[in-house]
């Protein structure tokens, strides 16, 4: 959890939110349950993700409609969806590969050598 989210998270006001909206929705996953495979879920996940800016919005932080409950497998999924963090891949004929290394540099900085 970010810093800036810690007293947010740790509100009665959110803790009583969430816990309504996951009750609201049978606990169950909104992504990947059906009713011959349910999936518990115990995140409440906001569609417009919080940022320092609008985690004070109730419309924004509390509100049902930017709600979405979740099992901990989509919440990680929608989390991580662009970060290909693989330690290792396979190619066209199964044998494994490790994944190219991707750094990021920030804008006007260069690479140093040797890493």
């Amino acid at each position: 959890m970010k810093p800036w989210a810690e007293r947010f998270y740790n509100s009665e006001t959110w803790r009583a939110c969430r816990d309504g909206f996951l009750k609201s929705k049978g606990y169950l996953c909104e992504r990947c349950s059906t009713p011959a495979d349910p999936v518990v879920a115990k995140i409440a996940h906001h569609k417009t993700y919080l940022t320092k800016q609008n985690i004070n919005d109730p419309a924004i932080a509390l509100s049902w409609d930017n709600l979405e409950a979740l099992c901990q497998d989509c919440h990680n999924k929608e989390h991580h969806r662009n970060n290909d963090r693989r330690r290792y891949a396979f190619d066209e004929e199964g044998n494994l590969v490790s994944p190219p290394i991707r750094r990021k540099f920030r804008e006007g900085s260069t690479p140093r050598a040797g890493g």
